[in-house]
C-alpha cells in the first residue's frame, strides 16, 4: 500500500548520485548509463543530447521514476526513492511528473480534449472539473478550436501540443520529454521547443528533454552531453565545436 509523500520545498527536484543502469543481453552485461551524477533544479529547462544509443532514454527513465538505477542513489524531492514500492512510485509520477513522447502516445479513438483529460481521471477529479481544466490547457497551447478533433485529424505539431497539454494538465513539478521533436520538421520543432520554454518561464515547471539535434541546444538554458552512457555538462559552444570536429573524422 502506498503512502502520501510530502515533498521537500527546496533543493533539487530529482538528483542522481554516482548512479548507473546495467542490462543483461544474454550473457553480455551492458552498461547503458555509467556513474551519472546530476541535479535537476526547480525551474530548469534542461536538454540531454547525444546520438542514438547514447543512453538518453535510459537517463530519462530514471529521472521520470519509470526505472531504478542498478547502483548509486536517486533522490526525488530529497528522498531516496530506491526503496519505494511500485504504488508509491506511481503516486509520485501521477502527482509530480508529466510525460511527452516522440510518438505523441495519443489514444486515436479519443478527441484531443479527452486525451488531455486522461491523467486527471487517475487523480479522480470529477469529470466536469477535468473537462474544464483540459479545455483551459488546450487554449494555452493554442488548440481550443481543435478540442473535438481526433488525433488523426491533427498535424504532427498539433498532436505534440496536445501531448504537452496532457503533460501539464495535472500541474506537475517536472515534465520529461523524450525526443519531443524527433518526428517533426525543423520549423515545427522550433515552435514546440519555444512553447515548452514559454510554459517553463510562465509556470516555473521544470522541463527535461532529450534530443539528438544539436541545433536545438541554443534554445535551452542548460544542457548535458551524453555519449556511451557518460554525461558531461558543457556550453553550447563547446558542444558545437565537438560536434563539428567529430563530423570531420
Amino acid at each position: 500500500m502506498s503512502t502520501a509523500v510530502k515533498p521537500s520545498t527546496s533543493g533539487p527536484i530529482v538528483e542522481l548520485q554516482d548512479a548507473g543502469r546495467t542490462f543483461l543481453l544474454g550473457e553480455t552485461r551492458i552498461e547503458a548509463l555509467r556513474h551519472a551524477s546530476l541535479a535537476v533544479q526547480p525551474g530548469d529547462f534542461l536538454a540531454i543530447w547525444g546520438p542514438s544509443g547514447s543512453g538518453k532514454s535510459t537517463l530519462l527513465n530514471l529521472l521520470g521514476l519509470i526505472d531504478s538505477p542498478s547502483y548509486g542513489r536517486m533522490l526525488f524531492r530529497g528522498r531516496d526513492v530506491a526503496g519505494l514500492d511500485d504504488n508509491a512510485l506511481s503516486d509520485y509520477r501521477s502527482r509530480e511528473i508529466g510525460f511527452v513522447f516522440q510518438n505523441f502516445n495519443l489514444i486515436p479513438v479519443l478527441s484531443a480534449l479527452e486525451n488531455v483529460m486522461l491523467p486527471l481521471y487517475c487523480q479522480r477529479l470529477p469529470k466536469a472539473q477535468a473537462r474544464e481544466r483540459a479545455r483551459a490547457w488546450l487554449q494555452k497551447v493554442g488548440l481550443e478550436a481543435f478540442a473535438d478533433h481526433p488525433p488523426e485529424k491533427l498535424s504532427g505539431g498539433q498532436r505534440q501540443r496536445v501531448a504537452i497539454a496532457r503533460a501539464m494538465v495535472t500541474e506537475p513539478s517536472l515534465v520529461i520529454a523524450d525526443e519531443p521533436t524527433a518526428n517533426l520538421d525543423s520549423r515545427t520543432s522550433r515552435e514546440v521547443i519555444d512553447l515548452m520554454q514559454a510554459l517553463n518561464h510562465r509556470t516555473g515547471v521544470t522541463f527535461v528533454l532529450s534530443t539528438h539535434d544539436p541545433r536545438l541546444l541554443a534554445r535551452v538554458s542548460r544542457h548535458l552531453a551524453l555519449r556511451d552512457g557518460e554525461i558531461a555538462e558543457a556550453s553550447y559552444e563547446e558542444s558545437m565545436l565537438k560536434l563539428n570536429a567529430e563530423s570531420l573524422t
